[in-house]
């Protein structure tokens, strides 16, 4: 790790040239290069002023390897989803992702939407109401997965819980090949977004009728893709703005 390849990680993801960046830090182009090269490392007052130009915690600029995160993890964005009808079920069990999962992959077989839109979106996320002995004492866990059906699909087939998720914003971060290393990649997402949302002044906002996080996978190129959304408060701050389609 090195804290000079770090900020010219960070300055070129931001498209500035040396003396661009020497500019906003009032510093000269070679002071700048000498930071780049580890020849001088920069007072706490810039190390504090970078992290703020560039929504970092001084923690991650001074001791992560950002470039190579940067190969596994986008950037964290500000999306709003809009609204959505979904089927969705929970279980408990072992091992609920990929018993839950199952089940839904039958249902929309079972129910035609399989065969009418292929392309479905499935999303899940962790279903909380699991208490301290189930888990400890029994292995349990819990695990909610849902079908975003598509306009023009309707459907009563039995076996899930219909409901809506209302537009909202979320806070949204893409992670690469998220299986390879599950038990790290997947919760360092997390902790990505509530780095981004803490150094942004937004926050995590409780609704009725939507999701407070949720987890969509997909292939592309054969390449295996996690999208995390984490609800938010869109009225502290936006700045980018998509539909989840």
């Amino acid at each position: 790790m090195s804290l000079g390849t770090n900020i010219c990680y960070l300055r070129k993801q931001r498209k500035l040239t040396q003396e661009q960046f020497a500019e906003k830090m009032n510093v000269t182009r070679q002071t700048v290069s000498r930071w780049e090269a580890d020849e001088v490392i920069p007072e706490l007052g810039k190390l504090v002023d970078m992290c703020s130009m560039f929504s970092c915690k001084l923690d991650a600029l001074v001791r992560e390897e950002l470039s190579v995160q940067s190969e596994i993890y986008s950037e964290v964005k500000i999306k709003k989803a809009a609204g959505f009808r979904m089927a969705s079920y929970v279980m408990i069990s072992p091992n609920p992702e990929g018993d839950v999962i199952d089940y839904m992959e039958r249902w929309a077989v079972n129910c035609g939407l399989k065969s009418s839109f292929p392309e479905a979106k499935r999303i899940g996320w962790d279903f909380p109401f699991v208490s301290q002995e189930q888990q400890n004492r029994f292995g349990l866990h819990g695990y909610v997965a849902a079908y975003v059906l598509p306009e023009g699909f309707e459907t009563e087939y039995p076996g899930v819980q219909y409901s809506e998720n209302k537009e909202a914003d979320y806070a949204v971060i893409t992670v690469t090949e998220p299986f390879v290393q599950a038990f790290e990649r997947i919760p360092n997402a997390y902790k990505l977004i509530m780095k981004y949302l803490q150094a942004n002044n937004f926050r995590e906002k409780a609704q009725e009728n939507v999701i407070s996080c949720f987890e969509h996978v997909y292939e592309k190129d054969g390449v295996t893709y996690m999208d995390v959304y984490v609800h938010v408060d869109g009225v502290t701050k936006v700045d980018a703005y998509s539909q989840f389609n």
